[in-house]
């Protein structure tokens, strides 16, 4: 690949030599792929917009992040400023480069979106918000153009699947039981992280090669698979939560304004209150201890999400639960 990074260097160069005026504007162009932008939002939309829409496009977001992650753990490629130090980093990563986790994200999430909501521009806005986001990776030095390529391919195959299976794989979990479903949950969060742990096992320890010339954290194998340890844990938590909220009778994120903006208040607050806690209570730093706190820390984070706050709605009188048709539209 260094040979292609070579020319890829002179690329990235061009694009940054466009000028530093542009490095704000595209560090909020970047927030438009950003994990953390998409999980700051999915609890408003399911708590106080839909919950079944909020439902998929969570699992969809947190399902991409975990094979986004995996995919870096095995294909340990370089960043841009890793690999030259002639690349300025805007901004700066500690996990391998490709995919491009941003471009994958923005994809998945921006091309669902646009699926599911009947507006004229609802296609155009994804596709410039994608476009957008892949460009800004490039200009701020944290990817080569052949990372968010991969993270495009990868998102818009994973997308093409959802759109075109989801309703037969939703039917199809709802018919296990609920024990069942919890078992799988636990198995598609972990699996991906038994995958990149053994890999590294095989590949031993790890060094920049000889040819990366740049700046190279020292931990990167590692967090790489924190990343995975966090994100399986949030996806376990979610699709348990929701398992058992099916299960419960589903939950209604119809309502008064008032009511809506009481539900995100006491949401957030229990989120806040948890992660304090947490903090508090489960072990922390690095090693198989510190990464089985991190994932049930993670897991309780988005069962709460999925599950605890929404329970606590119904028996504040906040929401109720859903009539047939609304449980209907939701896949219950």
């Amino acid at each position: 690949m260094n040979a292609v990074w070579d020319v890829e260097v002179s690329i990235i160069r061009g694009i940054q030599a466009l000028g530093r005026w542009l490095e704000q504007p595209m560090l909020a162009v970047s927030a438009l792929g950003s994990e953390m932008l998409f999980l700051a939002l999915l609890p408003l939309l399911f708590w106080c917009v839909h919950a079944g829409f909020g439902a998929r496009i969570g699992v969809a977001l947190l399902g991409t992040s975990v094979i986004n992650g995996l995919l870096k753990s095995l294909a340990y490629g370089a960043r841009p400023y890793w690999f030259d130090s002639s690349v300025t980093p805007m901004s700066t990563e500690n996990t391998f480069g490709v995919p491009s986790g941003h471009t994958q994200t923005a994809t998945v999430g921006w091309g669902y979106a646009a699926a599911r909501i009947s507006w004229r521009w609802s296609w155009p806005v994804a596709g410039a918000a994608i476009g957008l986001t892949a460009f800004s990776r490039v200009y701020l030095g944290v990817h080569f153009l052949s990372d968010v390529l991969v993270g495009l391919a990868v998102g818009l195959g994973l997308l093409w699947g959802m759109l075109r299976y989801e309703g037969t794989v939703l039917r199809w979990w709802r018919q296990r039981s609920l024990t069942v479903q919890l078992g799988m949950a636990g198995g598609v969060s972990l699996l991906p992280l038994a995958l990149a742990a053994s890999w590294q096992a095989v590949r031993g320890g790890w060094e920049p090669p000889e040819g990366w010339g740049g700046s190279v954290p020292g931990t990167v194998p590692g967090a790489s698979v924190e990343h995975l340890v966090t994100t399986g844990g949030a996806f376990f938590g979610v699709l348990a939560g929701l398992s058992v909220l099916a299960v419960r009778g589903w939950y209604s994120a119809s309502g008064p304004v008032v009511s809506r903006v009481t539900r995100y208040v006491f949401g957030v607050t229990g989120l806040v209150l948890i992660m304090v806690v947490l903090r508090l209570a489960l072990p922390g730093g690095n090693g198989a201890v510190g990464a089985v706190g991190d994932y049930v820390g993670y897991a309780l984070i988005g069962a709460w999400t999925a599950l605890g706050a929404p329970e606590l709605f119904v028996r504040m009188g906040l929401a109720q639960r859903p009539g047939t048709q609304e449980a209907q539209e939701a896949g219950v």
